[in-house]
């Protein structure tokens, strides 16, 4: 295991930040980012003022919300460092985002797709999709759980369109070489169309230093947003070879000359909109990404790795207990998954641990642990230890 030292947030801005997470104060270890994280005070009181704005306030704030969407592109643009916020848009979630790019390329039969068999299914079903248009799908074998350049390099085939690829893994927590997987695709000039939903929030990245062509994420993970709003980014040159599957109102350069039918697209990738957002989801948004940047992406990062590091440290050499995820610390980022020693039942131990409220993820017979830049040290040595003691008092002879 890399031994570079990692510094953890400061222990007093750590506890200024936990208190905006009721729950920690609860006694309850929350380490399931990976699957859905809490909603912070910031959030649920942005929501609240803007619905009961709604309610007996202004009430018709749709111009005040449109200034907010903005301001809301402009935190995901300084997140991931995108050349203009005009080059983000707001969905419902990644598997929108994904669908966008998908559906709107020029596909022409015996065209190829680059997928890998690590990936979560909204990384695979849009893309299966094409099938019916003639379109091949390529799915690499990653036996070991590693999406490597290398490997993707091998796969490539000459009429290979796109890659499609997870930043992070959802299950082994694998994260890919961007920088050099950005490269390869630009000098073949295949689109690289990034699933960020596992890495956004938790890990540094740049759009335009990895030659992402479009990059896809919900909110409700790393990012910390609420459920039901995502974004979608992607570059000037691929928005003008992704087609437009559908149009709204807001699709076009002036959406408030009502009587103008004949309209040019709006040259921003607001045109993917359509129409209204989920604008309580959109205030929850801005304030999740806000306290993000406030702490900074790189404090988070390595807050999150030294937190990873302590866990696979807390599990090796544990008493039949197997990592899943790697070790290295670029080949990382905040997720841990274990393998139980085989004398134990999973879904047993799962449920004792969230009876001892420490919440993390049972996938495929697995445990994942997902601390986010909150959590403490104290946080995920309380929960190495007690699945360690789980699997001891549950262990069959």
């Amino acid at each position: 295991m890399n031994s570079r030292t990692l510094n953890l947030i400061p222990h007093e801005q750590l506890q200024t930040l936990r208190q905006l997470f009721p729950h920690t104060q609860k006694g309850v270890v929350y380490l399931n980012h990976a699957a859905v994280s809490p909603l912070s005070t910031r959030v649920v009181r942005a929501q609240t003022q803007h619905l009961q704005d709604r309610s007996s306030g202004k009430i018709e704030t749709f111009f005040d919300d449109l200034v907010q969407i903005d301001e809301t592109k402009r935190c995901i643009q300084r997140l991931i460092n995108a050349e203009s916020f005009k080059r983000i848009a707001l969905v419902g979630n990644t598997s929108d985002a994904l669908n966008i790019v998908a559906s709107g390329v020029d596909w022409k039969p015996g065209d190829r797709i680059l997928l890998n068999d690590q990936e979560f299914p909204a990384n695979i079903y849009p893309y299966f999709h094409l099938k019916t248009q003639g379109v091949e799908v390529d799915v690499m074998r990653c036996p070991d759980g590693r999406v490597t350049a290398e490997l993707i390099y091998s796969s490539l085939q000459p009429r290979t369109r796109l890659l499609a690829l997870s930043a992070v893994q959802y299950l082994s927590g694998y994260r890919a070489d961007m920088m050099l997987l950005g490269d390869l695709c630009r000098s073949k000039g295949i689109i690289f169309l990034v699933d960020g939903i596992q890495a956004i929030g938790a890990i540094k990245l740049d759009v335009q230093a990895m030659k992402i062509d479009a990059m896809a994420a919900g909110a409700p993970k790393w990012q910390m947003g609420p459920q039901g709003i995502g974004f979608l980014y992607l570059t000037e040159e691929l928005q003008a070879r992704v087609h437009q599957k559908y149009l709204g109102w807001l699709s076009v350069e002036n959406p408030f000359d009502f009587s103008n039918w004949d309209q040019a697209l709006d040259p921003a990738a607001r045109r993917y909109e359509g129409g209204t957002v989920n604008i309580p989801g959109m205030w929850g948004l801005h304030a999740a990404l806000s306290t993000l940047l406030e702490v900074g992406t790189e404090a988070i990062e390595s807050h999150i790795l030294g937190l990873t590091q302590t866990l696979m440290e807390e599990f090796l050499g544990a008493d039949g207990v197997r990592l899943f995820s790697p070790t290295a610390l670029g080949e990382r980022a905040g997720i841990v998954t274990i393998v139980p020693p085989k004398n134990v039942d999973p879904v047993a131990v799962f449920q004792e641990l969230t009876r001892r409220e420490i919440f993390i993820s049972l996938r495929t017979g697995k445990f994942r642990f997902s601390p986010h830049f909150y959590n403490s040290r104290e946080d995920v040595l309380s929960a190495a230890s007690n699945t360690k003691d789980v699997f001891q008092l549950l262990s069959k002879p």
